[in-house]
């Protein structure tokens, strides 16, 4: 019961700080006398070109099936066998479940892949642990290749931060100065650690399930290929970026290297661990939007709002029709 209150009250927080964030950022839409904030995001939307939208939900529906087969291949050699269609459900109600309790869903999917194929829990949570590093890795590369298009303009953005040890220092001091507090911030968190017996058995908890998810990634039958659908999933992820960028008049200009901008920015903001990206992206993508490539704030703002909207969109369909074919699926069985 405690546990279950205390879970509560987090998501309760979490929630408040992501419909403040949302707030936020709507107090940079000024409208005329005569029209509310959300009838200029409804003119946004009417104003969108549908035709390139319509493509960024089948690019993501494309990424998302990618994303399921390769968790299926990383499954495999755990000795337990399911099919794309069923490791695509489960990922699909995983993605309805994060846009309500953040990062709920990796275990959603593996619980309803063991109600479909029995596949046992903390082997399928490993190959998640798993994909994650992959994922990571990935992400990782994204942002060196974000930082060295666009070294000017994010050096810019950080010198815009009140550091005022570093004003006017080069940018390699800038950089050392970064790197310096987070080791000091990495040192700081090993202590609460090692003082706090419980946190650390979650740690050790987590670690054994990361070590054992990427044992998997070593008994790989085709390790070309999984490599092969992580890039691409990926560069289906920028594409999306692309598409939805290009169906608005205010961002149809943007070129190639703002658009990994704007796409490193997002997906910056979707890993802060609130509901779906609520708030986080809300904030994070019109103020790089304005401030690296002068889009008008309720511009940025009305755009960030409907591209968020629309992604949510495809999510909570996609949740929904993978939750009823899970149902028909069970209830089959039984009879």
């Amino acid at each position: 019961m405690q546990h279950r209150l205390k879970s509560l009250i987090q998501y309760l927080i979490l929630l408040t700080v992501a419909m403040g964030l949302v707030w936020y950022s709507l107090r940079a839409i000024s409208t005329a006398d005569d029209q509310s904030k959300w009838q200029y995001l409804a003119h946004t939307w009417s104003r969108a070109d549908k035709g390139w939208l319509m493509l960024m939900a089948l690019l993501a529906m494309i990424s998302h099936v990618l994303r399921a087969e390769r968790w299926r291949m990383l499954i495999e050699p755990t000795g337990h066998l399911t099919s794309l269609y069923h490791s695509f459900l489960s990922l699909m109600l995983g993605y309805l479940v994060n846009l309500v309790v953040p990062r709920g869903g990796e275990l959603t999917r593996c619980y309803n892949l063991y109600k479909l194929d029995r596949c046992p829990f903390d082997k399928t949570f490993g190959t998640v642990v798993a994909e994650r590093a992959i994922d990571l890795i990935c992400f990782v590369l994204i942002l060196l290749a974000t930082f060295a298009v666009e070294s000017d303009k994010l050096l810019g953005f950080i010198y815009s931060l009140p550091l005022k040890p570093i004003a006017g220092a080069g940018h390699w001091l800038t950089v050392l100065f970064i790197l310096s507090t987070l080791v000091i911030l990495i040192l700081i968190g090993f202590w609460i650690i090692t003082r706090n017996v419980k946190l650390k058995e979650k740690i050790l908890h987590f670690w054994l399930g990361f070590k054992n998810g990427l044992g998997t990634v070593l008994r790989l039958k085709n390790h070309s290929l999984f490599y092969f659908y992580s890039f691409l999933i990926w560069a289906l992820y920028f594409a999306m970026s692309y598409t939805v960028i290009k169906a608005f008049d205010e961002t149809h200009h943007l070129g190639w290297s703002a658009i990994l901008s704007v796409f490193a920015i997002g997906s910056i903001a979707m890993i802060i661990p609130l509901p779906g990206g609520t708030g986080s992206y809300h904030t994070l993508v019109p103020a790089g939007l304005t401030f690296l490539y002068q889009i008008p704030k309720a511009d940025a703002v009305a755009f960030t709002f409907v591209f968020h909207a629309w992604q949510t969109l495809i999510m909570v369909v996609g949740g929904f029709l993978a939750l009823l074919s899970t149902y028909l699926i069970l209830q089959l069985r039984e009879k």
